[in-house]
């Protein structure tokens, strides 16, 4: 389970440089916050950040922002960056359905899910971060020929994940069921927490790679 109330978090969280506090009045302008036009990546419920920061340390051409909705599931992100903080990363405190209300239209290259909170109930399928709802939210920020990768060892919220794809039309690039096995697939994968302790305990890792 997800860390959620760690005393004092939300008053680091406002004073780290490293977090964008205000993030709407970027829309349109996020070359702004980084002062490059380098493309910009986004993981949507990045957890503890591990996944993206090697992302970011590994592609200094390439501009990231991890959005987390939990403050102290952020701060242990805050945590990873104290030794080696990064100019090509940037974090966002905020719920993922405000995601559109924060980026401009095409302004995101690329889009990572996860881990994601599988949401098992069907009244909150909407929730589900690869929902039909949530892949038009993406729809409206990801440039025309950008992708969405998304990552989970949950096959339930997999197998709706690929349900959902055609009633939101977007349209698959690649999938596995086993990305641990699938050298294709495998090559350049940066594990998450999550994944590291769940392939370990021989759970394997769903993912797929979308596009419209």
């Amino acid at each position: 389970m997800r860390l959620r109330n760690i005393q004092g978090s939300r008053d680091v969280i406002a004073q780290s440089p490293l977090v964008v506090h205000e993030p709407r009045q970027y829309r349109d302008e996020w070359k702004e916050a980084f002062g490059n036009d380098h493309p910009i990546r986004i993981e949507v419920g990045m957890g503890k950040g591990k996944f993206i920061y090697q992302l970011a340390r590994l592609n200094p051409q390439i501009n990231y922002i991890g959005i987390e909705k939990y403050s102290s599931v952020l701060l242990r992100a805050l945590q990873k960056m104290e030794d080696e903080p990064l100019p090509n990363l940037l974090f966002i405190r905020m719920d993922a359905e405000e995601i559109s209300e924060v980026f401009g239209r095409e302004e995101v290259d690329r889009i990572y899910l996860n881990f994601s909170d599988p949401w098992p109930k069907d009244r909150y399928a909407k929730r589900r971060l690869p929902s039909r709802e949530f892949l038009k939210r993406y729809d409206s920020i990801l440039k025309k020929d950008g992708v969405l990768e998304f990552k989970t060892d949950n096959r339930e919220l997999f197998d709706f994940a690929l349900l959902e794809l055609p009633f939101a039309g977007w349209e698959i690039v690649s999938v596995t069921y086993d990305l641990h096995h699938d050298e294709e697939m495998m090559a350049g994968n940066i594990m998450t927490e999550y994944e590291e302790r769940f392939s370990a305990q021989g759970n394997p890792i769903c993912k797929y790679i979308i596009k419209r």
